[in-house]
């Protein structure tokens, strides 16, 4: 037999492999391995360690256990309880197992022991430089080896006790390590092992960063809910009411239920991280409480869901209010429109007409036709831009806009938003707040609109904004053009009375407690509260008197115990006094020097009496009734178109060298102005110059040139429902206001004749009575505005 080759015991592994050099505690509980173990302890403790190829088998043959392994020598026994030894080996040296010989207890097997002798070289000497740098860092980032082992490792100068001593720390599967031991050759065995060391530390390196990534995710946890509990315990024991932990965690539950935004949300949880930072007595406290409160308050993802069923609109929109046409059907075609296009944004209404025709309470209507919530609020005064924008959260008692605000107050994202009086705003040194609008009307930049106080992006987009207004020309031209406007004129006489029945009487009778059977008032009653109570374009002065004819009534049936009060247009002095006004005509009679012209003004139309007279002087025209510069310009292209036509007009060619001219326009206290009285001043100079009369039934309104020519105006529904109102019979008007009489209602079309004008020759010639005429006309008074002056007494008596 040759002296490498003996017959030794050989001990089955299960799931362990012993390296050469290698010390290591082998539990021992198979009865072969024991009776092994017993034999070896008699002779010289040598042993055959070899590996079985599945662990899980209990009786392994000879193919399930792998030819090479290691021969090793027992140190120590230790016999435990059970029938169980503990053996503590060393390896000493790779073996091969040549045969198996028979044996009824163990296995024996004819191994052959190499040597473990090799020669350094170069190359030996770079593969364990090379593999001890690399085991240093497996040792520095695996963490699961003593630092102490390195330098028993570096010290090493043999390169198999080397490589075996690295094998046996590394943590391999057992079929490496298997191919590890079976390298007898030590270049190959260093190469194998350098492979499998950088394999292992690439892995190791890969799981360190896995770890370190969720440690910090469990460490983040666990330390903010150590922290908490340990601020809770400290405020506990300090006593502190406040239990900011408790508030923290409550706004974290507010902004996991507000479903904000991300951007929003990572914001928000900054701030409360910081609110929990802050000492309990500290200033900002409160401020910084108050801001997360108005983030959470806003509808950020919260919206009503619109009704888009049109016939329904139109009857909610009918019930509500009478006529107002155009924008009902411009609302009509906003539902039609939602219904093939649901990414349609916000539409930017501007209603614009006189006090009293109901543009505020239309938005109302508006927002219960589409089932939205309706927010409303004031322009009128405003004039810091923070108003609309917010304030700076720097300054003490900061707080959002009114928009912001707005939506806050009606928990929607996509409400009808009534901005009322737009056209009243005004600016000083605090800022313009119309510029500030131009984003908020802005379709196309209101889905990032910003406030100053939030300072976070909120989207308006989805927001119908309806503006009011009297009067557009005091709108800035920017903020007019993001606007769609449409015009809501004053009501006719007509449309009064059906507001009146259908609205007004019941709304009051209601409010004053008034059942049916208890009064009665007539349409004839209310049709003369109209004419000679109120002239307006609206209707509040006409709810008022309602209101007021309601209160006598209810104070007659409590004071006499009547059942029913009856109101007849003949007892309606009985009740409201005397008429204010009176249906007659402007004038009772035609007169030199006087004529009818027709205004525009904020609160609806009115007639305007514009009186001219002449005396002896030196040709100067004196212009009184506190009238504007473009008006008094009208005045002045008047007079120079008067003089101008001195043959056609037969004027005596001294007189204006002999004669001062004066015009006056009464109701002196009130400011007026516009060129639409161009023709009116040129008609009452015309006249008072040539003393032939103006006729008095009839009203005109229109500009002029020097030349003569009759331009263009605007507001003709309101001028001519003024002129209806005070008995004219006849309004003359430029040509190309033609069209506008389309939009009248018909039963004022067919009460007024109408007379298209290009040039003031053909005013002159209809208005202007001739020369020779001397019969004094029958003086024009209706009978149903007719009083006795006697009744007066009785008044003031």
């Amino acid at each position: 037999m040759d002296a490498n080759e003996r017959v030794l015991p050989m001990l089955p592994l299960r799931g362990i492999l012993v390296f050469p050099h290698m010390v290591i505690h082998l539990d021992v509980g198979r009865d072969k391995s024991v009776q092994a173990i017993e034999d070896v302890m008699g002779q010289d403790r040598h042993v055959f360690l070899a590996t079985q190829i599945e662990a899980q088998k209990n009786n392994p043959g000879e193919e399930d256990i792998y030819d090479i392994g290691t021969v090793a020598e027992v140190k120590q026994l230790l016999k435990l309880p059970g029938g169980n030894i503990r053996i503590l080996v060393e390896g000493i040296a790779r073996g091969k197992i040549l045969e198996y010989q028979t044996s009824d207890t163990y296995f024996k097997v004819k191994v052959k022991q190499y040597s473990e002798e090799f020669e350094k070289n170069s190359e030996v000497e770079a593969l364990m430089r090379n593999l001890v740098q690399q085991f240093e860092k497996y040792v520095k980032f695996s963490k699961r080896i003593p630092s102490e082992t390195m330098v028993s490792v570096i010290n090493m100068e043999e390169p198999a006790r080397l490589a075996d001593t690295v094998a046996s720390y590394l943590v391999l599967r057992t079929d490496d390590k298997q191919r590890i031991l079976d390298t007898v050759a030590i270049v190959p065995r260093l190469e194998t092992l350098g492979m499998l060391v950088a394999k292992e530390l690439e892995i190791v390196e890969l799981e360190r960063k896995i770890n370190i990534r969720v440690r910090k995710q469990m460490e983040k946890t666990q330390k903010e809910y150590y922290l908490r509990e340990q601020i809770k315990a400290i405020q506990k024991e300090l006593g502190d009411k406040e239990n900011r932990v408790a508030e923290g965690e409550e706004l974290r539950k507010r902004v996991d239920k507000a479903k904000l935004p991300k951007a929003i949300k990572e914001r928000t949880l900054k701030e409360i991280e910081r609110l929990e930072k802050m000492p309990p007595m500290a200033a900002e406290v409160t401020i910084v409480r108050n801001y997360l409160e108005s983030i959470l308050d806003l509808p950020w993802s919260k919206s009503t869901r619109d009704r888009l069923d049109i016939k329904v609109a139109e009857q909610v929109l009918d019930a509500d209010h009478y006529g107002l046409r155009k924008p009902k059907e411009r609302i009509i075609e906003h539902l039609a429109i939602r219904q093939l296009s649901k990414k349609m944004k916000g539409s930017i209404i501007c209603l614009a007409g006189p006090p009293g025709v109901g543009k505020t309470s239309l938005g109302r209507s508006i927002a219960r036709a589409l089932e939205r919530k309706f927010v409303r609020i004031s322009l009128g005064g405003v004039r810091d831009e923070a108003e609309i924008r917010g304030h700076r959260r720097t300054y003490l008692g900061a707080m959002p806009g009114r928009i912001i605000q707005g939506l806050k107050q009606a928990g929607s994202r996509n409400p009808v938003f009534l901005l009322d009086e737009i056209d009243k705003m005004s600016s000083d040194f605090r800022g313009d707040p119309s510029a500030a609008l131009l984003e908020v009307l802005d379709p196309e930049q209101n889905n990032t609109f910003s406030d100053h106080y939030v300072e976070m992006p909120f989207d308006l987009s989805n927001v119908m904004f309806i503006t009011t207004a009297n009067n557009i020309y005091k709108i800035p031209r920017p903020l007019l053009d993001r606007m769609e406007v449409i015009n809501i004129s004053g009501y006719t006489e007509e449309e009064k009375l059906q507001i009146a029945m259908r609205y007004l009487l019941p709304k009051q009778m209601e409010k004053h407690g008034l059942a049916d059977d208890m009064a009665n008032i007539s349409e004839n009653a209310i049709r003369k509260v109209i004419q000679g109570y109120t002239r307006e374009s609206g209707v509040r002065n006409l709810e008022r008197n309602i209101a007021a004819l309601c209160r006598k009534a209810v104070k007659q049936i409590v004071e006499n115990k009547n059942k029913k009060i009856k109101i007849m247009a003949q007892s309606l002095q009985k009740y409201l006094g005397v008429p204010k006004f009176h249906y007659q005509i402007a004038g009772q009679y035609d007169e030199v020097g006087i004529a009818t012209g027709l205004a525009w003004t904020e609160v609806g139309g009115d007639t305007l009496c514009i009186e001219v007279t002449t005396y002896k002087g030196k040709g100067k025209l004196t212009l009184t009734g506190k009238l504007g510069e473009v008006m008094k310009e009208s005045a002045q292209t008047a007079f120079s178109y008067v003089r101008s036509q001195e043959q056609k007009l037969e004027i005596d060619k001294i007189f204006f060298e002999n004669n001062d001219i004066h015009v006056h326009v009464p109701e002196g206290a009130i400011p007026k102005d516009g060129p639409s009285a161009g023709i009116t001043l040129a008609t009452a100079l015309a006249s008072a110059i040539t003393g032939r009369k103006v006729r008095c039934d009839v009203a005109m309104t229109g500009e002029i040139t020097l030349r003569g020519r009759v331009l263009q105006i605007g507001g003709i529904k309101e001028k001519v429902l003024a002129a209806k109102r005070v008995g004219i019979k006849m309004i003359i008007m430029p040509w190309e206001n033609k069209k506008d009489i389309q939009e009248l209602p018909n039963n004022v079309k067919g009460k007024i004749e109408f007379q298209f004008v290009q040039y003031i020759d053909e005013v002159l010639d209809i208005v202007l009575r001739p020369a020779e005429t001397e019969a004094i006309p029958d003086i024009v008074v209706p009978p149903e505005a007719a009083y006795d002056n006697n009744q007066n007494l009785e008044q003031l008596q």
